[in-house]
């Protein structure tokens, strides 16, 4: 396996960091032991960080908020790039009136307000407003009932001819150290395969969600990707998305890559991060000058 790197000179050589959220800043426990350390570090050498995540359940306001309620104060929403703000743009862009249908939570519906637009739960279509849907959206595996909202789903799509938009991308995430949930992507893959339709996908591993946190960036300062490094701990979507996108990268093992998985699953994907890290948090005496 390569060489495993001290994360501090890393991140001591790029000007912007992108982290992933899930398996790099928190676990299923919470916040990864120490991370507090990294954003004070970032903060005192006046280093720039977003969070580029596929969580597309929440606003960004609610995401950070999460944050805070866990001790950590530096991740504020005007730091989050979510996978929800690509679909957001798509329908002001693309969709001019009529509904929006989706699936997930009343809180990840956030991201689907646009004028003109009207969003519904797909629980709330029926004979009376299926010709007036125009756009369906997964946004999360919760706040739906699997078997009956899916069931529609699937007939609401073999009906009409609309466009699906899948904003987060995930197939699956960890819930506890051993196992995993099915995420909104391996939900939206399933429906994919069976109505034979081919559907509109946000998030990493997908450029354009780099893209679209890069244009973020320079609408306000001049930046190069050689400036930047996306930290991650999954191969399939930070690592490949970055390295697509033409960062470097960093591999974590604190997250869906362990340790003693890490050398083979590199080998057998042809995934290769710039640099491996056991974590992104910094040493106690990081501070100390």
């Amino acid at each position: 396996m390569k060489r495993i790197e001290d994360f501090k000179s890393i991140i001591d050589r790029y000007e912007i960091i992108f982290f992933d959220a899930f398996g790099v800043l928190k676990t299923h426990s919470g916040l990864v032991p120490g991370i507090e350390r990294t954003f004070d570090y970032l903060q005192s050498q006046k280093k720039e960080y977003y969070i580029v995540t596929n969580d597309a359940s929440r606003s960004p306001g609610q995401l950070a908020q999460s944050y805070h309620d866990k001790g950590l104060y530096a991740v504020t929403a005007d730091r989050i790039i979510s996978s929800g703000m690509l679909t957001k743009e798509y329908l002001d862009l693309k969709v001019n009136d009529g509904i929006v249908a989706y699936l997930g939570t009343e809180d990840s519906a956030h991201y689907l307000e646009s004028a003109g637009l009207h969003t519904l739960p797909v629980r709330d279509i029926n004979n009376t407003n299926i010709d007036k849907v125009n756009v369906l959206v997964f946004m999360d595996d919760e706040g739906f009932d699997w078997c009956q909202d899916l069931n529609k789903t699937v007939n609401l799509l073999r009906k009409r001819t609309i466009p699906a938009i899948v904003a987060n991308t995930d197939y699956a995430y960890p819930v506890s150290k051993n196992d995993v949930g099915i995420a909104i992507g391996g939900i939206a893959g399933m429906v994919e395969a069976i109505v034979g339709k081919q559907f509109i996908r946000f998030g990493k591993p997908d450029s354009q969600m780099f893209m679209f946190a890069y244009d973020l960036i320079r609408d306000y300062r001049q930046i190069s990707k050689k400036q930047i490094v996306m930290v991650g701990d999954t191969l399939q979507t930070d690592i490949i998305g970055g390295n697509k996108f033409g960062l470097d990268t960093v591999l974590v093992l604190t997250g869906n890559t362990q340790p003693a998985d890490a050398e083979n699953r590199i080998s057998a994907t042809g995934i290769v991060p710039t640099y491996i890290c056991n974590s992104a948090v910094l040493g106690p005496d990081v501070l100390a000058f």
